[in-house]
């Protein structure tokens, strides 16, 4: 699965943690599409590896596995970035 650009809203806490809270994607027709973040689970810092859906992740990577709800259906995304880079990728399940 290709991973497509994404913007993303996140919570930087004083701590040094990151939590995502909101996504923006770009559709088939070129329009943007906001979703609020649900549930987010951190699978970042857990050592070199490939994830399910492909994507060769490192140590450094932050990865979290989240739900959003896309017409009224839930569906779990995927969001990467590579600090210090300030993109992100997503993917789907």
């Amino acid at each position: 699965m290709q991973p497509v650009k994404a913007d993303v809203i996140c919570l930087h806490a004083k701590d040094g943690t990151v939590r995502p809270l909101r996504v923006r994607i770009s559709d088939e027709d070129g329009q943007y599409q906001a979703y609020s973040i649900k549930e987010c689970r951190d699978l970042s810092h857990q050592g070199a590896r490939t994830m399910p859906d492909g994507l060769i992740v490192t140590n450094n990577t932050l990865n979290f596995e989240c739900k959003i709800n896309v017409f009224g259906r839930e569906k779990t995304i995927r969001l990467y970035s590579n600090p210090p880079y300030l993109e992100w990728k997503m993917t789907h399940q």
